[in-house]
This record gives structure tokens, sequence and C-alpha cells, in this order.
């Protein structure tokens, strides 16, 4: 295995990148990124070395590193990230067509820093022994008196639910937004969960009986407890709605890419044809490119408007939704 070991480096030169024709950093996890990695060199004969770690430190260390970091790639999940690592100086803007073509507006930078490789929705759950789907509506909804000692949520230390509560300031305002989540608060039949499994293991076991998670979560649960009685349902779908909240897992070229050329072929070959389905279906999750074929098991669920906020917004009203979420007393 080729993974370079931050632990064991102070500098950037302690990377054998030198015998490297693209080295990658990436905040996904080997097994979901090495496949995709072989399968690349396999098919054009160039050699990727790769460093594995969580997106805070990856960033701090192509801070620290600058102009001598060997970083061609960065990859990472939610688009609050990866918002964070163009703001920081850490990506260059891409002259890419074929980016351009295959990565819809709303899920890639507006200035072309980054793009998103594959979706991931932040939809709701709930137990299909307590609750029928014309029970359920909209994100907004789980905030009204019928929901009171009924809805489970994870922390709000997650990114995932910071980028969420930044769409509701979005769609609603920093004052609509507040309101909402304080009602999201005070109808909790828990106190907030470490991870979305445990919302969805509490919602199948009755202990609530709707939550709000991302479906790969959702799909992995299912796959070993196909009993488990939990459904998935899509929000905000009626006429004049936003529809649902998605997220992102993505990738930006470096700014100080030894290998810029490379890094950016590489970023268009995970955008498009078989590299973006694997990508995506190694998580379970939605290919970005709206002209890949969804994996079976995540088209059973069934197909959804996604909400066409640019998804950048996430990072961006970041700070101002953790600020938020704070104020109502959501932990």
């Amino acid at each position: 295995m080729r993974t370079l070991v931050a632990a064991l480096c102070l500098a950037s030169a302690c990377f054998a990148a030198h015998a490297a024709d693209l080295v990658v950093y990436t905040a996904r996890n080997e097994q979901l990124v090495k496949p995709l990695f072989e399968r690349y060199e396999a098919e054009t004969g160039l050699k990727i070395e790769y460093l594995t770690d969580k997106e805070a430190p990856l960033m701090a260390r192509l801070q620290a590193e600058g102009a001598r970091t060997e970083a061609d790639l960065f990859i990472t999940v939610d688009a609050g990230n990866l918002w964070q690592a163009a703001n920081l100086g850490l990506l260059r803007e891409l002259n890419s067509p074929a980016l351009d073509s295959a990565i819809p507006a709303h899920l890639r930078d507006p200035q072309n820093r980054w793009f998103g490789l594959s979706v991931r929705a932040r939809t709701l759950v709930y137990n299909t022994d307590k609750v029928q789907p014309s029970e359920l509506s909209t994100y907004e909804a789980l905030a009204e008196a019928q929901w009171k000692g009924r809805v489970c949520l994870r922390s709000s230390k997650k990114v995932y639910n910071q980028s969420l509560v930044a769409g509701l300031i979005e769609a609603h305002g920093a004052e609509g937004a507040e309101t909402l989540v304080r009602g999201w608060v005070e109808n909790l039949a828990a106190d907030p969960f470490a991870s979305d499994d445990e919302v969805i293991l509490a919602v199948g076991a009755g202990r609530c009986d709707v939550g709000v998670v991302n479906t790969y979560y959702f799909g992995r649960l299912q796959r070993d407890n196909p009993a488990l009685p939990v459904a998935l349902f899509w929000p905000n779908q009626g006429d004049g709605e936003r529809g649902v909240h998605v997220n992102v897992s993505g990738a930006g070229v470096t700014t100080h890419a030894k290998r810029p050329e490379a890094a950016q072929a590489f970023l268009e070959w995970l955008a498009a044809g078989e590299a973006q389905a694997q990508f995506a279906s190694a998580n379970l999750e939605f290919p970005a490119n709206p002209s890949v074929p969804v994996d079976p098991a995540v088209a059973a669920w069934g197909e959804f408007r996604q909400d066409l906020i640019n998804v950048s917004r996430a990072g961006a009203l970041q700070a101002e939704a953790t600020m938020l979420m704070d104020r109502v007393g959501y932990r």
C-alpha cells in the first residue's frame, strides 16, 4: 500500500512524490478511493501517491506546506469543507469545459475551484409502524406541535447538520431559520445522537418517530438489517418548495500543484462515465453527473427533486448556522 503517512513526516520533503505522476490528499476513506486510484493507474499507466486523513488536518497541512506542497488534488466531503479550502486559498480556479458540462452549477464552486463528485441527500427517515408517509411533508414541518417528543437528530457538531441549517438560513433568513430549528429542539424525543446510524436505530426501535439523516447511512443499515422498520421520505417536494437538501463530496486542484494538468485530467475522469458511477456507488451516494446511472440499490429509494441552492452556501453560512444552533440549545 502506497499511502503516505503524515505522522512520519514533518515536511513535504519526506514524500516519495518524486516517483509519482500525481499526489492526492484525500479526506475520503481509503477503501472508497483506493480502487479508483488503482483503476486510473491501470488505464493510464500513471502512478498516484495519496495521503488520507481528516479534512481539517489535511487543510492545515496544505496551509503549512504552501508552495512546497507535493499535493496536486484535494478530495473531501461536504461543501462546507470544500468552501473553506477554497476560501483559504488552497484551491485554484479551473478552466474546464468538461467539468462545466459534467457537474451541474449548483454542485460546484461558482469560481470553479472545486467540483462535486457525488451527492448525498440529507433527508427524513420514519418508523413505518408509527408514521404514515402522508403525515410527513417538509423539514420545516418537524417544528410543528404534532411532532412534539417524536423527533431525533444528530449532534449539531456534525458538519452535515451545520450545512442543513445553513440551507435553512439561505431559504428563510436568519430569523426564520432560528424559529424553525428552535421548534426542532423543542420536539426532540432524546438528546442529539453522535451519529446518523444511532438516529436511524432509535427511529427503528420506536424511541422516536422521525429523524434527519444522510441517505447512505440508511442504505448501509438497510443492507445489513432489511427488517428494520424504517423508510426514507423525500421532503419539500410540493409545488413551490425548494426540494431535498443535498451536499457533496468533491475535489479541487491545489493552488501550488506541481502537476496541475495531470490533476485536472484526473478530476475530469472522476466526473465522467464509469469512474463517476464507481465514485458514487462505493458509498451508496448519487452521481453528481446527472447523465451517469444511479446504483440500483440507491435508485430503489425513488426519485426526488434536489434543492438547487448552490452548495457553496453551506460553507459561506456555516459559522452563522453554528451560532444559531447554539442559541436555540441544539447541542
